[in-house]
């Protein structure tokens, strides 16, 4: 008897070794695999709202595609794919677009999301799209919704798809109660959902348990999405050095926008990442609207003194962060890439530049740079601009704020002369908000042969006829100067060995992206 309980008693002591391993494998799986926990991200600037319908500020952009989701997006190689849409047929005229929509797909509030929200929702966001001309959106029936165009276009699903101003699906009474400053609630149909926003501080998404996701392979912005982990804090840290310190710290698993100058120090750290993306171009914005750069021949005066290397090396700290190039477009954008206007890129001719200054009349006047420590690239060329303008005689200052605070000053034209931004890389010329004189976008462009040639892109029955046309619009814009596109850079991100999954197209990409706890 004691010999078979000795037996049984050994028995039981396997059984409970062989449990207790299976536990600490799935334990351990769990671990590799990263499910759940709380992913803490660094950023270095806090939106003005989260609704992305009016604004084209990346700081919106990449929080809200966690919230909301288009009818279509971009693919990795950004071709147009379906996204709420499960389908959508284009008329031969090219004047109606009728979009099928996904059944089943909720709002974080739970409400099933039908065609009158689609209406509402991209009637709100029409009204800040000049690029798309008269139209309007009606319902067929709860799953499909018509497009109706007064001019035909070919490049209406590029709008809808890009992110530069994000065309977000949102509840019908969200979208019908917002007012001038955009929606009042957050609820959308991405895969986490918004829970709170703590100005200043951060903002909080939790994973959406209803999340329906689309069934094909993820691909860029579209395909299948996961929310992996359980929660996000966004924290708004607007130095770079802290957001660093945090990174290396733990205090922050992922660090949007690290200095150049910080690379080294990361990539020596134990257990660091560092990611360097292509972004897209440096934009010098002129105030058109009033003032010394109303005056065409004061711009080109700006662009001839300017030595493109010294600004761009200035805001990136050396050709491995940046390319001078005078296009909008890559040149692997075969479709829109062109060589026209570059006669007129980095001239570098100091002489030039103070005759065309004389020639606009100006007398010393004060000329203000509007510009933000919150992104270092955008300070930085707006001193290295000082400096190159100063050797022209010209009497300049730098007006520093919070990005908030530059995006609302920015809006009127007697506080400033230039601001610098940077734009992504986009699918058509009319992304770009300040070519189109309509749009009247922050630097007030106001020239009818852009607008014109605009009008006749969109309506053009080829690509070829297309490219045709940019190409005369991009030697117009080098000729008039409503901005100066002062070359293509690459931005760093650094995050911890232990997040996995992360990817970046048009801003960091946190769906399918995983952490170990």
């Amino acid at each position: 008897m004691w010999r078979k309980r000795k037996f049984l008693l050994f028995i039981s002591i396997i059984t409970l070794l062989i449990l207790s391993a299976c536990s600490s494998e799935e334990s351990s799986s769990s671990k590799k695999d990263g499910k759940g926990g709380v992913l803490n991200i660094a950023y270095p600037s806090q939106p003005q709202s989260l609704d992305p319908h009016s604004t084209t500020a990346e700081a919106t952009r990449d929080l809200a595609k966690l919230i909301y989701e288009s009818l279509l997006t971009l693919n990795e190689n950004y071709e147009v794919i379906p996204q709420l849409a499960e389908s959508y047929e284009v008329s031969d005229d090219k004047k109606t677009y009728t979009f099928q929509l996904r059944k089943g797909v909720k709002f974080h509030n739970g409400k099933e999301m039908k065609a009158e929200d689609v209406v509402a929702s991209m009637m709100k966001w029409g009204k800040d799209a000049p690029e798309m001309g008269n139209h309007e959106w009606v319902a067929i029936d709860d799953y499909k919704v018509e497009l109706r165009l007064e001019n035909p276009s070919s490049l209406v699903p590029f709008f809808i798809a890009d992110l530069a101003r994000f065309a977000a699906i949102m509840p019908k009474e969200v979208a019908e109660s917002a007012d001038a400053t955009g929606a009042k609630e957050y609820i959308g149909t991405g895969p986490f959902e918004f829970v709170e926003w703590k100005q200043d501080e951060v903002v909080r998404f939790k994973k959406f348990k209803d999340y329906s996701p689309d069934s094909n392979a993820p691909s860029g912005l579209g395909g299948k999405k996961e929310a992996f982990v359980d929660e996000i804090n966004w924290y708004f840290v607007p130095d770079a050095s802290t957001r660093v310190n945090g990174l290396l710290s733990g205090q922050y698993d992922y660090a949007h926008y690290i200095s150049y100058d910080s690379v080294p120090q990361v990539e020596n750290a134990s257990g660091m990442k560092v990611e360097i993306w292509p972004y897209g171009n440096e934009i010098l914005v002129f105030n058109k609207k009033q003032g010394i750069f109303s005056n065409a021949k004061a711009r080109q005066a700006v662009n001839y003194a300017l030595d493109m290397d010294v600004v761009m090396s200035a805001a990136f700290a050396g050709p491995d962060y940046y390319t001078l190039d005078h296009s909008l477009f890559l040149d692997t954008q075969t479709d829109w890439y062109s060589e026209s206007g570059k006669e007129y890129y980095n001239q570098k001719d100091i002489e030039k530049a103070k005759q065309l200054l004389k020639e606009s009349g100006y007398n010393g006047e004060e000329v203000v740079i509007l510009t933000s420590r919150d992104y270092e690239h955008h300070y930085n060329a707006a001193v290295a601009t000082q400096q190159e303008l100063e050797k022209i005689g010209m009497n300049v200052k730098l007006d520093v704020y919070d990005w908030p605070t530059l995006l609302e000053r920015r809006s009127d034209p007697a506080l400033y002369d230039i601001f610098f931004t940077g734009f992504s890389t986009t699918m058509t010329p009319h992304q770009y908000t300040f070519l189109d004189s309509r749009a009247q976008w922050p630097g007030w462009t106001n020239n009818k042969d852009i607008d014109r040639l605009l009008d006749e892109i969109q309506a053009a029955p080829t690509q070829e006829e297309a490219k045709a046309l940019y190409s005369e619009l991009q030697q117009i814009m080098w000729e008039d100067l409503p901005v100066i596109n002062l070359g293509r850079n690459y931005r760093v991100s650094a995050y911890s060995e232990k997040v996995h999954g992360i990817k970046q197209m048009l801003g960091p990409i946190f769906w399918n992206v995983s952490i170990e706890n």
